[in-house]
């Protein structure tokens, strides 16, 4: 091989590493009008005062100044999630959009500061200072903060690009929306049901003019079976459909994994379907759910026991290790505490096949008269008829995510004292809001096979739409969170009122309580909506 050869060679090696890597750059990129991550970065502490980091920043307000945690004076809470500030309470925040900022003042009136144009120096001068680019003290109604040199690096990145923001899935004239399903296994045929429905009520809104001009879009997602898939394959669809928000998504078995996702994106979701809201502080700002999960509705379940059995009764509880299981029993002993009952032993069941007629022997003789069953129905079912074989009858307490109908061929004498938990009741529908349901899908030729999961589906797409139409024509994904924290007693017309905050996440946070009619096999309910706390 000659030496022009080699040196072409060389040439042509080093233009296709400059294009790998050029292609891998712009892979990584973010698309026109999105943030950065030292932007997003930037982003967390002017909205929440929190550094992605985990370290602190602290704000220090009046003079003397007092010290205060910079979560509690945000940066969006005077001036907006715009800069622009609004006036309230005789103090007119500043406009801190960049351009404002970097404007020279003193052509005003004589009252007004005169101060040349912010630079990124002086704006950090008068973050932690208080004082303008003239060296003017700022009002006292400015904190000042005190925060890492990154953390401040990352705000003023932020500033920069304050108000010009553009979130994905957003244009003149549509809104994407996204939703996700399973491809198959036992829930597969009820996401496509969701799916179809979603799609012909964002049809009906977009024959009415859409919101504010926008027409919905729906983008749907097929979930793999294997759940270490899940994460990913949602994360490429958001990347490629350009989501701007999600609603009636099938997350049960990788609520972290989802939930994380919506975070770390900043992608709204409302009303996904899951037995275990992720409801930890502080809370994920970006996921709304419709309902408590299995937890929380164990927490209205023991309430209710105290008032059904009282404070001296012994009961247990008959414990299956599992994920869900283990939220589930701490829940009903932290709660069994805080109402007053005697604490329940926890007997674990978790090896083997339950020893039902010995176990029942054993609970009989030492006079327990209350069972919180955390377990399968299996189980449920099997202690039942060990209880009749010896002459037993105590209260059954569980949560109605395990019921199956073998429950309403257990023993007479168990009237009147079999008791589940429900997040929502058909008592809930009312009957105009169910006809509109029934009127959407007759109209698009939808099966209503799955009335259950399209109840809360359609419910959570009307809040997302409502929450789209009150954040007005300026949409934007921090606008729909703020009109979604807003909502109080919100009334879906087939759920629970909702009602959510800054620091809640669960729009009906509790449980009704039901009995299980025998005779009818049906359900009798036991209790008003009892809240979890």
């Amino acid at each position: 091989m000659n030496s022009e050869t080699i040196k072409r060679n060389t040439l042509l090696g080093a233009a296709a590493l400059a294009i790998a890597m050029i292609g891998q750059a712009l892979a990584q990129a973010p698309a026109p009008g999105q943030l950065t991550p030292q932007e997003r970065r930037g982003k967390q502490i002017y909205l929440l005062g929190t550094s992605a980091s985990g370290r602190p920043i602290t704000a220090f307000l009046g003079d003397p100044p007092t010290e205060i945690s910079a979560t509690a004076l945000t940066c969006v809470g005077c001036h907006g999630l715009d800069g622009l500030g609004r006036p309230e309470g005789g103090v007119t925040p500043s406009n801190i959009v960049w351009e404002s900022l970097t404007k020279s003042y003193g052509s005003g009136p004589s009252n007004e500061r005169k101060h040349p144009a912010y630079t990124d120096r002086a704006l950090e001068l008068s973050l932690t200072r208080g004082l303008d680019p003239g060296g003017n003290r700022l009002t006292n109604a400015m904190p000042r903060y005190e925060m890492a040199r990154d953390d401040m690096a990352d705000l003023i990145a932020y500033l920069k690009r304050l108000g010009k923001e553009q979130d994905p899935g957003l244009t003149e004239k549509s809104i994407q929306i996204g939703t996700v399903i399973p491809s198959e296994g036992p829930m597969a045929e009820a996401g496509e049901a969701v799916s179809a429905l979603l799609g012909a009520y964002f049809a009906e809104v977009n024959s009415q003019g859409g919101v504010y001009g926008r027409r919905i879009e729906l983008r749907v997602a097929r979930l793999p079976k294997v759940l270490s898939e899940r994460r990913a394959s949602v994360e490429r669809f958001l990347k490629e459909q350009q989501v701007f928000a999600m609603t009636g998504a099938f997350i049960a078995g990788s609520e972290k994994e989802f939930a994380m996702l919506m975070e770390n994106e900043e992608v709204p979701l409302v009303g996904p379907f899951t037995l275990m809201p992720q409801s930890g502080f502080p809370v994920n700002r970006q996921v709304f759910y419709l309902f408590s999960g299995m937890p929380d509705q164990a927490r209205a379940l023991v309430t209710f026991a105290r008032q059904r059995i009282g404070a001296g009764t012994r009961a247990v509880i008959l414990f299956s290790a599992g994920e869900i299981n283990d939220a589930v029993l701490a829940a009903i002993t932290e709660q069994s505490k805080k109402a007053g009952l005697q604490p329940p032993e926890i007997i674990d069941v978790t090896r083997g096949p339950l020893e039902s007629e010995r176990l029942a022997n054993e609970l009989k003789r030492s006079g327990v008269d209350a069972v919180f069953l955390v377990g399968s129905s299996v189980d449920a079912t099997a202690l039942l008829k060990a209880a009749e074989k010896v002459d037993w009858a105590p209260s059954i307490f569980l949560p109605g995510a395990v019921f199956s109908r073998e429950l309403f061929d257990a023993p007479s004498r168990f009237k009147d004292k079999i008791f589940l938990s429900f997040p929502t009741l058909p008592s809930d529908q009312e009957k105009l809001s169910l006809l509109e349901l029934i009127a959407v899908a007759e109209k698009h030729d939808l099966s209503t096979k799955h009335l259950a999961v399209q109840v809360s589906a359609y419910s959570a797409a009307k809040m997302l739409v409502e929450g789209m139409r009150l954040a007005g024509r300026e949409l934007s994904r921090e606008k729909l969170i703020a009109a979604l924290e807003g909502f109080y007693e919100f009334n879906t017309g087939l759920t629970p009122r909702m009602t959510f905050g800054p620091n809640r996440r669960t729009g009906a946070c509790g449980a009704y309580i039901v009995t299980v009619d025998l005779e009818k096999k049906g359900f009798t309910p036991a209790s008003e909506w009892i809240a979890a706390n």
